[in-house]
């Protein structure tokens, strides 16, 4: 166990402190934890790749830990009505289609190694930006509704063609 999936390990033991911090609407606490969270996934992946610390399990384990909170925070805001159903669902619609895919390219004896597109990166760096925005502005009582509005529609944009690219991707592979 290195030190990068221990920290991964404690971003994952986050996410219940999220969801309960947004759910009892302690929105400042939630903005902090996840700031904690963010910082934590830029620590672990310096460590992983500046000190060798890399590993298989990391591999696995910093992507279901940015998607376990991800997810979370998204469900939980929509269900506060903090944020439109329909950027939640994109969201969390575009995860469940790209495990599934995994899943069933595995089941048909198709396994398929999904690669982080650059469109992929553009949209987990909107959808953190956008949470982080709705978490700020609620939890400091700060008027960003122009701003939030714009990184909402930036984030769906980038949610659905990141969703586009990772389906061509899968059937470009179980094609071939």
């Amino acid at each position: 166990m290195s030190i990068p999936n221990l920290i991964t390990i404690g971003r994952i033991l986050l996410v219940p402190a999220v969801v309960w911090a947004i759910s009892a609407q302690e929105l400042h606490l939630a903005f902090v934890l996840f700031v904690i969270a963010g910082v934590s996934d830029a620590v672990d992946g310096f460590l992983a790749k500046r000190f060798g610390m890399a590993t298989e399990l990391g591999a696995y384990l910093d992507p279901l830990a940015d998607k376990a909170l991800l997810v979370s925070i998204y469900l939980t805001l929509a269900i506060h009505g903090n944020i439109p159903l329909w950027i939640t669902i994109l969201v969390v619609s575009r995860d469940i289609m790209i495990v599934g895919a995994i899943v069933l390219s595995g089941v048909l004896e198709k396994p398929v190694t999904i690669r982080p597109l650059i469109v992929s990166k553009l949209n987990t760096a909107a959808q953190i930006v956008f949470a982080a925005l709705v978490l700020g502005s609620l939890g400091f009582n700060l008027s960003l509704e122009p701003v939030v509005a714009v990184a909402m529609y930036i984030t769906g944009v980038l949610t659905a063609v990141s969703a586009g690219a990772y389906l061509a991707e899968w059937t470009r592979h179980m094609a071939s």
